[in-house]
């Protein structure tokens, strides 16, 4: 791969990546990366992520909230971005030697860097012949990936912004910087901005013990890069990769100032075979130990400390040999303009505040376990509780839980209209779709759209009408002929079949019900006056069921001591409907069930039930 190490500089201000596997806390570091150097455009192109259900993420490029696409293959990607050549692959170590390979197939991607540790070595060496034959370059396995201060960095290299300036990453130096070791680059990105002036280019290959690539051909690539003027390698114990700079150093392909040291000195006190730290960090023989490899670079003059705690004063002085040669100019400090702050971070530390768009007042799922009325719901939820269906209802409905005789009640209504058979509209249009075809969600809305002042409403309108005549004293016979002076049929009066002389059976039980655990019964009993008055006329004239539970609601909330203005305010705004919405979608999710069982054809109305009145309008 002799074409990428020779190229010159790995990243330029325009590079883009194609983020394999949404890592949104490291692609969003990225971005405010940008931020920080003023790129002018994202450096993270698009994200593949095969089981993702989105097709875009959203982050923030500075102020601006911006959409990265997601595909679901690296291919489909690179189709989508030609101008994306480097794959920054956080696969997991099982995907991830896979999704190496097929990214070096694919033309336009020069650059891949996988942080999956463990990858098998034979994976490892099979990925490093394929790039060699492709003449493509991976950084990787086990890495946290490499930077070019002002132009581009990978994930989470360099830590937190404030790290990054401080270290001096957010602009170019002059050394070059090559490390095994993600954790050590920073430290050693911060010591060669305490005693120079950074980096150009920074990797850490990786800690793995088979590397896809290695120190001599990044230091290679550096050499030819004009931006590094001296080059700084850390090794470890462990493996002769090192021996492979000192070759190069000594046979002059590379000329620059080489700072070398391998940590792990301590390891010779040790049998053979310790390992420090990667994986690749074991010494097998006396030529992979740290002590021979300083000794070594030490002959072939590459400048070695005599410890790591050294470091810092051979950095600085070859630092200010450089810069009294005039090989190192002295650089500008750019403005580094203020960071924009995530709104969430900024409310916690106090140092904003932000309106909200809505206001809950039922629930909250902001802890560690959701609350219905700043109640638990495992307080609620199971049978050892005390709570039931009905209390959790009255507690997400009206923020309190109601007494025993309450609950009962509203559980019995529930069950009292779960269903009426499979002829009624709302039962009908939920069968007819259900052997459509659709699912379950669209067969049950079907059928709940039919709910209205005809079908089920009438509980609203009996509340509201039944409470209007009693609340300004009518008497049975008056509040009878007023509505009829407005022209409107008495909301829960009426039944098709039901009559005196047949009485509706689930009324009699909501009545019976009613006088035994209601403190007071004053509107059902209006209305049954009311029910004595329009059956003199028609016997079937009869309160029926949505009229009982129209006026025991409001006998109900009576009783609880809501005020009129709280009652009219639930029966204006459909609560007593909801209650009818709750119950009748028990029963149409039992019909649709019950077709999907059954496995029912598609429904066709037949010929002999419709009065086809059709006439010719050319002869009219």
């Amino acid at each position: 791969m002799s074409n990428v190490s020779d190229s010159a500089q790995l990243f330029t201000p325009a590079t883009q990546a194609i983020f394999w596997n949404n890592h949104q806390t490291a692609i969003q570091r990225m971005l405010d990366y940008d931020t920080l150097v003023a790129r002018e455009t994202p450096s993270v192109a698009a994200i593949v992520s095969p089981t993702s259900g989105s097709r875009f993420g959203k982050f923030f490029f500075g102020t601006s909230e911006i959409l990265i696409p997601i595909y679901r293959s690296t291919l489909e990607a690179a189709q989508a971005h030609p101008h994306a050549d480097v794959l920054l692959n956080f696969a997991s170590f099982r995907r991830a030697h896979r999704v190496t390979s097929e990214a070096l197939e694919i033309s336009q991607i020069r650059c891949i860097m996988v942080t999956a540790e463990g990858i098998p070595e034979r994976h490892a060496r099979e990925l490093k012949l394929q790039a060699e034959a492709l003449n493509k370059l991976i950084i990787g396995p086990a890495t946290v990936g490499a930077i070019v201060p002002g132009a581009f960095k990978i994930a989470n290299i360099g830590g937190t912004i404030e790290n990054i300036i401080s270290s001096k990453l957010h602009r170019p130096g002059a050394c070059g910087l090559v490390t095994r070791s993600g954790g050590l680059f920073n430290e050693l990105a911060n010591i060669i901005a305490l005693n120079a002036d950074g980096i150009a280019e920074g990797i850490a290959i990786g800690g793995d013990r088979f590397a896809a690539s290695n120190f001599i051909e990044h230091m290679l690539r550096m050499e030819h890069n004009p931006q590094v003027r001296y080059l700084l390698m850390l090794g470890e114990v462990g493996g002769r990769e090192e021996y492979r700079v000192i070759d190069a150093v000594r046979d002059g392909r590379i000329k620059k100032p080489v700072i070398g040291w391998c940590v792990g000195t301590i390891a010779e006190h040790f049998s053979s075979g310790v390992q420090f730290g990667h994986a690749g960090a074991s010494a097998n023989t006396e030529l992979e130990t740290a002590a021979h490899k300083n000794q070594a670079m030490r002959e072939a003059g590459i400048r070695v400390p005599k410890s790591f705690n050294d470091l810092p004063e051979i950095i600085s002085g070859v630092y200010r040999e450089l810069h009294a040669e005039g090989v190192i100019g002295t650089f500008k400090e750019p403005d580094i303009k203020p960071m924009p702050e995530d709104c969430q971070s900024a409310m916690r530390a106090g140092r904003v505040r932000k309106g909200t768009h809505f206001i809950c007042t039922i629930s909250d799922d902001r802890g560690d376990e959701a609350t219905y009325a700043g109640k638990p719901i495992s307080t609620v939820a199971t049978p050892d509780t005390g709570y039931g269906i009905a209390d959790v209802i009255t507690l997400l409905w009206f923020k309190r839980r109601y007494p025993q005789w309450a609950s009962d009640f509203i559980e019995t209504v529930i069950k009292t209209v779960a269903d009426h058979g499979p002829a009624v509209s709302g039962a009908h249009n939920a069968r007819v779709t259900a052997r459509a075809g659709k699912d379950l969600i669209s067969a049950l809305v079907s059928g709940l759209l039919t709910i209205g002042p005809r079908f089920g409403g009438a509980i609203d309108g009996a509340a509201k009408y039944f409470k209007l005549g009693f609340d300004q004293t009518m008497a049975p016979e008056e509040f009878v002929n007023y509505m009829a002076e407005q022209r409107m049929v008495i909301p829960g009066i009426g039944h098709r079949i039901k009559s005196i002389r047949n009485p509706d059976r689930r009324v009699e039980s909501l009545k019976d019900f009613a006088r035994q655990q209601f403190p007071a019964t004053p509107l059902l009993d209006f209305a049954l006056a009311v029910e004595q008055q329009t059956t003199k006329k028609k016997d079937n004239l009869i309160l029926n069921v949505d009229g009982t539970i129209g006026v025991l609601m409001v006998d109900m909330w009576r009783s609880l001591d809501y005020s009129d203005t709280e009652i009219d305010q639930f029966i204006d705004s459909g609560t007593l409907n909801a209650f009818f919405v709750l119950g009748r979608s028990i029963g149409f999710i039992g019909h649709i069930l019950d077709e999907k069982r059954l496995g029912m054809p598609m429904y066709r109305h037949p010929f002999d039930d419709i009065l086809y009145d059709i006439s010719d309008t050319e002869k009219e």
